[in-house]
C-alpha cells in the first residue's frame, strides 16, 4: 500500500477529499485550486480492499481516476461522502446506482480532451489511409529499394468517401468536422439525439447502425460504455461494415470485441483498423490481434495501430482535466453549485438510504 497525504494530515476544519487511485502523486494542480480547503488522503491502489476502511468512512468526497472501481460494496461504505468526481470522462468505474441510492452525486469532467480525441482519430484515420506505416518501414527497412510509392496494403483517397461516426456528441461532433474538412461526406447515427439534429449540424442521419456500416467508408465510435453498448461492435457488425473499409475506436475498450477485429482484418473483409482502447488495458495477456501486430505478421503490415489509451492526452488537455476537477469539489462542497452530473437520480434519495 502506498500512500501520500497532502496538506500535513486531516485537519478537521478541511475538507477530506480521498483520491484512491492517483495517476499523478503530486496534486500540485489540484491544491492550487482548492487551496486550504480540502486536505487530500493519496493513495495509489487498485483495490479497494488496500485503503484502510477509516478513509472510505470518513472521506467528504472521493477524487477517483480509471483504476479503482468504486462498487456498490464500496458505496455502501461511504458514511459522509457527499460526492465523487471521477477525473475523466468515463464513468463505467463508477457505480452510479449504488451512488444514487445512497443519494451521493457523481460528476465527471467533459470538457477537457475533446480537440484531441478528435485529432488522434483523425490522425489514425490519415495514417492507415494514406500507408504512412507501410511506407515509414519499407524505407527504413531498405532506404533504397524501399522508396517507392506503389503496391501498399492500404492507401487511398479520402475525398469523396463517407466517413460514418457511430455517436454525435460532442467528440463525434469534433470528428465530423474533420472529416468533413478532408473533404468526405459525413453519416451519422445516434438514437439519443432529438429530430431535426442534423438539420443544425448540416450532416446526413441514418436511421440504424446496419446503415452506416453498410456505407461507410471510414467508421469512427464514439459512445459511452454502458450495458447496451458492451461489445456492441463484434462479428456480426464487423461483417455488416462496407468491404475494404477502416474502423477506428477512440471511445472505450469494452464496446469492441477485439478479437473480432482480428478475424474481419484476417479475413480480408475490412482493409484496416485503429485502436487507442482496449478491453483490458494493459493488453496482458496479449489477445491475438496484437501478438500478430508486434510478431510483424505479414498479413497485418501497413493494416493496423495502436495506441496507449492516449488520444485524450496533451499537457493542456491534462491541466484542464485536473483543473476542472478540483473546481468541481469546491464548487459543490463549498458553494452547493453541482456541475456535469452523470446520476441525476441521486436526488430521489430517501434519507434512511443516506
Amino acid at each position: 500500500m502506498t500512500k501520500s497525504v497532502q496538506g500535513g494530515g486531516h485537519v478537521p476544519n478541511k475538507l477530506k477529499v480521498l483520491v484512491p487511485d492517483a495517476h499523478l502523486r503530486d496534486l500540485d494542480v489540484e491544491r492550487g485550486v482548492t487551496g486550504e480547503l480540502i486536505d487530500y488522503q493519496v493513495y495509489d491502489e487498485i483495490d479497494a480492499a488496500a485503503i484502510p476502511d477509516e478513509e472510505w468512512t470518513s472521506c467528504d468526497a472521493i477524487l477517483v481516476w480509471h483504476r479503482m472501481k468504486i462498487t456498490r460494496e464500496v458505496v455502501s461504505r461511504l458514511s459522509r461522502c457527499r460526492m465523487i468526481v471521477r477525473v475523466g470522462v468515463g464513468f463505467d468505474n463508477v457505480d452510479t446506482a449504488a451512488c444514487s441510492e445512497r443519494g451521493i452525486p457523481v460528476s465527471n469532467v467533459p470538457n477537457y480532451g475533446t480537440t484531441e480525441v478528435a485529432d488522434h482519430a483523425i490522425a489514425m484515420m490519415l495514417y492507415l489511409a494514406r500507408g504512412l506505416g507501410t511506407y515509414q518501414a519499407r524505407i527504413k527497412a531498405d532506404p533504397a529499394h524501399g522508396f517507392v510509392a506503389e503496391n501498399v496494403p492500404v492507401v487511398r483517397r479520402l475525398r469523396g468517401g463517407t466517413f460514418g461516426a457511430i455517436g454525435m456528441g460532442r467528440i463525434g461532433t469534433a470528428i465530423a468536422r474533420r472529416a468533413a474538412a478532408h473533404d468526405m461526406h459525413v453519416i451519422y447515427h445516434d438514437p439519443f439525439l432529438p429530430e431535426g439534429h442534423e438539420l443544425g449540424l448540416g450532416y446526413e442521419r441514418v436511421g440504424s447502425l446496419d446503415e452506416l456500416l453498410a456505407r461507410a467508408d471510414v467508421v469512427s465510435l464514439h459512445v459511452p460504455l454502458s450495458d447496451a453498448t458492451r461489445f456492441m461492435m463484434s462479428d456480426a457488425q464487423f461483417q455488416a461494415m462496407k468491404p475494404n473499409s477502416i474502423f477506428i475506436n477512440i471511445a472505450r475498450g469494452k464496446l469492441v470485441d477485439v478479437d473480432a477485429v482480428y478475424r474481419t482484418l484476417l479475413s480480408g473483409h475490412i482493409a484496416a483498423a485503429g485502436l487507442d482502447v482496449l478491453p483490458n488495458e494493459p493488453p496482458m495477456p496479449l489477445p491475438p490481434l496484437l501478438e500478430a501486430w508486434r510478431n510483424g505478421e505479414e498479413w497485418l503490415a501497413g493494416r493496423f495501430i495502436v495506441t496507449p489509451h492516449a488520444a485524450f492526452y496533451s499537457e493542456a488537455g491534462y491541466l484542464d482535466m485536473r483543473t476542472f476537477s478540483a473546481q468541481m469539489l469546491v464548487d459543490y462542497l463549498v458553494h452547493g453549485r453541482l456541475r456535469n452530473n452523470v446520476n441525476p437520480a441521486w436526488q430521489h434519495a430517501t434519507p434512511s438510504t443516506r
